[in-house]
């Protein structure tokens, strides 16, 4: 009866979410008809909602990934996961005016959640069950090295061109650092899949120790449809919440509006990848759980970079991308740190515990900048 209710509830809830996704966009299509007071209630529930459906769409696309396995099952959620913050952030980037920073933000708490708060509790929590947990140097250092370079050339390096104020890019050195990000990020697709493999693969013994792997094997074609439709209600959802936020923040004259909303935004979306992450810690499988982490933050960059610089160009829309000195300093920390904890190939409680603790200087520096 539980299994059977289950099922009910993993095909209803993504449904559910659709549905009242669409009907709070054409319902608020006149926000003069709903006073603020039922605007707060119906995003409370919402909110409610979208947890409960991220971790519905997560069974669906762990079923997925156990299907095709790896690495290409990790994929799966991750280009899902980076469509719907790509989808989000270009709506709310027009979202009553013009935000130029919400792109930065949105980007820039993507990293910062990925390699300090999802590692650390991956790390932390391994660590505490199993101790000491091995990696694969050559293909955490790989996703570490496109991180980096990503990272540098499109939220530090605006702010030292001359070309345009600070912060921005010139037109030509937008096409310029969207393209090489695509490509760079296409090429580092094409290692993990093909020519380097191995790199980025648990070991079998561990890979067939999972008992999910063989569950539902006929049930692709069903798990896919229900993932796209969670997705897409998660991520209608999302921009109606983040825009009564953001418009509720704007009122208070909070000083990091945008930082918050981009933080909002980046921990809705990733919170499949995370949980799928933190599983896989703790079945003592961390390079299955670093490939979804780290992966998902790669994807973020290559791709949700040219995608809003492509709208930016198209639209005539202001975009800056280049970080506050304090965030840069948090970055460029967040990524010297990976570089540490994963140089070893052995992590351990303590490694997990000194991301937490920038992670927690992340949060504070964003309500208190």
């Amino acid at each position: 009866m539980a299994s059977r209710q289950q099922s009910i509830a993993s095909r209803a809830l993504p449904l559910a979410c659709l549905a009242l996704a669409i009907f709070s966009r054409v319902a608020f299509d006149a926000p003069e008809h709903f006073p603020p007071a039922a605007r707060a209630i119906f995003s409370l529930c919402a909110i409610a909602l979208i947890f409960t459906t991220v971790f519905v769409v997560l069974h669906h696309a762990e079923t997925i990934a156990h299907r095709i396995g790896e690495p290409y099952g990790t994929l799966v959620l991750t280009l899902a996961v980076t469509a719907i913050e790509v989808s989000i952030i270009m709506s709310m980037m027009v979202h009553d005016g013009n935000n130029p920073t919400l792109a930065r933000e949105s980007v820039f708490s993507t990293v910062m959640i990925v390699c300090t708060g999802v590692v650390g509790v991956c790390l932390t929590l391994g660590g505490l069950r199993h101790r000491q947990q091995d990696l694969k140097r050559q293909g955490t250092s790989a996703f570490l090295a496109v991180l980096i370079a990503l990272s540098v050339l499109s939220l530090i390096l605006p702010d030292y061109t001359l070309t345009d104020t600070p912060g921005s890019f010139s037109m030509p050195q937008l096409a310029f650092v969207s393209l090489l990000s695509m490509l760079l990020y296409g090429a580092f697709l094409f290692m993990q899949m093909a020519r380097h493999r191995d790199d980025f693969v648990e070991p079998p013994a561990l890979e067939e120790s999972d008992p999910a792997a063989g569950h539902h094997r006929s049930s692709v074609l069903p798990n896919a449809a229900l993932l796209l439709i969670g997705l897409l209600g998660i991520v209608l959802m999302t921009e109606h919440v983040a825009g009564t936020i953001e418009d509720g923040l704007v009122a208070l004259q909070v000083r990091q509006a945008d930082a918050i909303v981009g933080a909002f935004i980046a921990t809705l979306v990733l919170l499949p990848e995370a949980a799928s992450a933190v599983r896989a810690a703790l079945r003592n499988e961390l390079q299955r759980s670093l490939n979804i982490a780290l992966g998902s933050a790669c994807a973020t960059i290559g791709l949700t970079i040219p995608a809003v610089a492509v709208a930016s160009m198209l639209t005539g829309r202001e975009l800056t991308l280049g970080l506050q000195p304090g965030d840069t300093v948090l970055l460029l920390l967040a990524l010297t740190l990976s570089i540490i904890s994963f140089g070893t190939g052995r992590t351990n409680m303590l490694t997990g515990l000194v991301h937490l603790v920038v992670f927690v200087a992340y949060l504070f520096l964003i309500v208190f900048p």
